[in-house]
């Protein structure tokens, strides 16, 4: 009995018959390939895939720079036919301003599409712009002020307000050309906030409809927007915080120092900002010129509400791009040395607004 219960406890210990193990051994191999298999098709799928995507952002990008060439080609065109054969002088204001038209438009091209073109790109782009402002300002120069010495010799007596001889009329107007496109920024015509300091300002745009809105000429001031405007200029601000809701166009600011800005919009454009941060969420990338010192990191404000009214201004989603800056003064293919991310260690806690400050 002793060696009958040993035989039967022998078969649970030897492995299975040599057939069986074959067999286990082609079904291995056969998994192995199969997964081999799947593996490759995966990876090719994942390879047509990336090609595809690739190149559709080419084809974006050959489509985009097709439209900037043809549109910057006929607004130069304009440009020199009106310097060669300018309008009549009744007419000459209107088609001066067709022409700035037809850059703002240029300039609107390149910030809708900039999310998909590469950085030199849009460099690029921004400087050809640059560049036809600069002519178009040229031009104003060189054919406005001829209507005005056509009145200069004819013996009448000037108006005590006008410019004096020894500025020249040609500067004067150049210096006017200037002063108009600082006061753009200042937007001294739409509600805002102005000439304030050390105050704590807040606003809630909740339930109403605000279209332009300006805060300008502070000085160590924490501004708290709540709810959406259409377009937000910001102007001359001395170490101050600014704490908005979603901007539904854009925002420009100019001549910021020592500030701190959280801001959502679809395009923000910085001038002359010195030592400040800009936590940010934003449709296209962000551009600064003549700036340096500046440091970004994503959107940090909340308030009740706020969901809903990024989602209504299509600003419900983070982008990424608060760290895709586009240094405008900056052509080199090399990181500009103006701005910087934002260390983690030194960001500032997220924004909490009340609904009841405003």
């Amino acid at each position: 009995m002793a060696d009958d219960d040993g035989a039967s406890s022998i078969p649970n210990s030897i492995p299975s018959d040599p057939s069986d193990a074959n067999l286990q051994k082609k079904q291995a191999l056969v998994i192995e390939r199969l997964a081999n298999r799947n593996q490759t098709r995966l990876e090719n799928s994942i390879t047509r895939r990336s090609e595809s995507d690739s190149s559709s952002s080419s084809s974006s990008t050959s489509s985009f720079l097709v439209r900037f060439s043809d549109s910057k080609r006929a607004i130069e065109s304009e440009l020199a036919q009106c310097r060669l054969t300018p309008p009549e002088p009744t007419q000459l204001r209107s088609h001066l301003d067709g022409i700035s038209t037809s850059i703002s438009d240029l300039e609107k091209l390149v910030a809708e599409t900039s999310y998909f073109l590469p950085s030199y790109e849009v460099r690029a782009s921004l400087k050809s712009i640059s560049e036809l402002k600069q002519s178009l300002e040229n031009l104003n120069s060189e054919l406005l002020p001829k209507k005005k010495f056509s009145f200069k010799n004819k013996g009448t007596k000037k108006d005590p307000k006008s410019e004096s001889k020894d500025t020249g009329l040609g500067n004067a107007d150049s210096m006017l050309t200037r002063k108009q496109q600082q006061a753009s920024y200042n937007a001294r015509d739409s509600p805002g906030i102005r000439d304030k300091d050390g105050e704590i300002l807040v606003k809630n745009f909740k339930g109403s409809d605000i279209g332009e809105f300006s805060i300008s000429g502070l000085s160590t001031c924490e501004v708290k927007l709540i709810g959406s405007v259409r377009a937000l200029f910001i102007h001359k601000l001395r170490n101050c915080k600014v704490y908005t809701g979603p901007v539904m166009g854009s925002i420009l600011i100019d001549d910021v120092e020592e500030c701190t800005f959280a801001m959502a919009s679809h395009q923000i454009r910085i001038h002359n900002a010195k030592n400040s941060d800009f936590y940010l969420r934003v449709r296209s990338r962000p551009i600064i010129e003549d700036s340096s010192s500046v440091r970004f990191a994503p959107y940090c404000v909340c308030y009740e509400g706020i969901e809903e009214d990024l989602r209504v201004a299509s600003l419900g989603e983070e982008t990424g791009n608060w760290e895709n800056v586009d240094d405008f003064r900056w052509l080199r293919a090399v990181q500009s040395p103006n701005w910087s991310i934002l260390a983690e260690d030194e960001r500032i806690d997220p924004i909490k607004i009340s609904s009841t400050e405003g």
